[in-house]
């Protein structure tokens, strides 16, 4: 791999974290990327987990004044996760993907959807005195867990899953979710990658531009969610939820 493949890498990598923090496509940009250079598809794909971590790590770094007082949430969930993305990366070393790409399409954009679902403001404001007291509950520990699964698989949307899902369940404005998204994703992708270190056919050549890249773009991106208005980040999320849902379709179909 060569410099222009690196520099490559690492625009992917700037590009993959700032959507990935935002709306948690980051794979969108960064698999593709990793293709491009070479990488044959398994290979892409446990490089991708890898350096996904650095994004995580961006993005909670960037996240930490929405994080206030959701301590006890990432505790309760923390520990779902992580045994999501042990899950997932076992399945990927030992499995055939056929079932997941067939399913993962409908699943994503339906999540995509579900971030659209409007939710009353007096609800929310009740919610997030409370929700650092209450435990979740079952229904939203299955479906963190199922994301969880994914995102140490394959991970392509699995922000997008796991946004809706928090934002359906609880009623937290949608910077504290995606913080939440942030934390839970990063968690799952953090012992995944370490299984794939491990086990797995890693390209370090690869890995490292794409993390320099991740980092950065995933510390900007909680800026941006900060920021901008909740309602036109919503619509932007979810319409590029449905884009990638296309585009998984397309291919698990066509």
């Amino acid at each position: 791999m060569g410099p222009r493949d690196s520099f490559f890498l690492v625009l992917a990598g700037f590009g993959g974290g700032l959507v990935g923090s935002v709306a948690g496509l980051a794979s969108l940009v960064s698999y593709p990327a990793l293709l491009a250079v070479g990488l044959p598809p398994v290979t892409a794909n446990v490089s991708n987990t890898v350096a996904l971590v650095f994004s995580s790590v961006g993005s909670v770094w960037g996240s930490r004044p929405e994080l206030t007082g959701q301590r006890a949430r990432v505790r309760h969930l923390g520990y779902v996760a992580v045994a999501g993305g042990v899950t997932g990366a076992v399945l990927l070393l030992a499995t055939p993907s056929s079932a997941f790409v067939l399913v993962v399409p409908w699943l994503i954009g339906l999540a995509s959807l579900g971030i659209l679902i409007p939710r009353r403001p007096a609800a929310a404001s009740d919610a997030v005195r409370t929700a650092a007291h209450h435990p979740p509950g079952v229904v939203v520990v299955i479906c963190v867990f199922l994301v969880a699964v994914y995102g140490g698989y394959f991970g392509a949307g699995a922000g997008v899953v796991l946004l809706a899902i928090l934002l359906i369940t609880t009623a937290e404005p949608l910077a504290r979710s995606n913080a939440m998204k942030n934390v839970l994703l990063g968690m799952a992708n953090g012992v995944a990658a370490l299984f794939f270190v491990a086990f797995g056919p890693v390209h370090w050549a690869a890995v490292i531009p794409l993390a320099i890249g991740f980092l950065v773009g995933g510390r900007l991106g909680p800026i941006i969610v900060r920021r901008a208005p909740a309602g036109p980040l919503r619509v932007i999320i979810a319409c590029g939820g449905l884009g990638l849902a296309v585009h998984l379709g397309l291919d698990a179909y066509g």
